[in-house]
């Protein structure tokens, strides 16, 4: 089947999955409970993920009760990737909000959203993330607060690992990778740049044999954690299951999210 229309079966598939996906938050979130609600929201990604003809390859296994993930970034897929492993509260910029149908199946996940062009408000989401965790909840953050191509590991910022700290709550890493049938690290999923998210779309649809690897790494206490220092364990986590190198940036102040 050639590519074009290969994708455009399986943006038809994906899209009848967003619909139901609206579908389910409408009319069936209301009458669930949270556990409920989680499970939808896993089985609906790993089905998003299908539809797309991603494979999901995981390895490790996340830690049980109250965890912050830390993720490297490399698209609008890691959402999709580690909600069908375990579902999760992310960070994400406040852009995400006007995202047409999207906005809707991102405000039932809980999503928490920072105002990138308020340096104040990362203290607001730092309280948000603090209370998530001391309620019980996953929360998932991508300290490098954008997208990369997947090479490379980006400078990570230190500021969101401090909700963690205060509340002595483990810190998992996740080292996202996606590779293809002629490509170790494709550059299908990589959504940076210029790249739109229809583009981006469209892209990932197209795309030959595309993988999506989920290595969930030992988790880290944060006792008496500085946050610098925790920021740069992590990423060296991350940057050694990827086999990149650690030592090119160091952990940064601002806290900034991305989708």
């Amino acid at each position: 089947m050639r590519s074009g229309l290969r994708g455009l079966w399986r943006l038809a598939r994906v899209l009848g999955w967003v619909l139901r996906g609206l579908a389910i938050v409408l009319w069936r979130f209301p009458r669930l409970d949270e556990a409920g609600r989680r499970a939808e929201v896993q089985r609906w990604s790993a089905r998003v993920l299908q539809s797309l003809g991603i494979s999901l390859r995981v390895e490790g296994r996340l830690r049980p009760g109250a965890k912050l993930l830390v993720a490297n970034h490399i698209s609008w897929l890691d959402i999709v990737a580690i909600n069908a492993v375990h579902p999760s509260r992310f960070v994400s910029k406040a852009q995400v909000r006007h995202w047409p149908l999207l906005n809707r199946l991102v405000d039932a996940a809980d999503t928490l959203y920072l105002e990138r062009e308020r340096r104040r408000d990362a203290l607001r989401v730092v309280h948000q993330v603090a209370e998530a965790l001391e309620a019980g909840d996953t929360v998932a953050v991508f300290p490098e607060g954008t997208t990369s191509d997947g090479t490379t590991l980006l400078p990570f910022h230190a500021n969101l690992l401090q909700a963690a700290i205060a509340t002595q709550t483990p810190v998992q890493p996740v080292a996202l990778r996606y590779a293809d049938r002629d490509h170790p690290v494709s550059a299908a999923a990589a959504y940076v740049g210029d790249t739109t998210l229809l583009a981006s779309v469209w892209r990932v649809a197209c795309a030959n044999g595309l993988e999506v690897r989920v290595a969930v790494l030992p988790a880290r206490g944060t006792r008496h954690m500085d946050r610098r220092a925790l920021a740069h364990l992590v990423r060296a986590d991350i940057a050694g299951a990827l086999e990149m190198s650690a030592l090119e940036h160091g952990p940064r102040e601002e806290a900034l999210a991305s989708p």
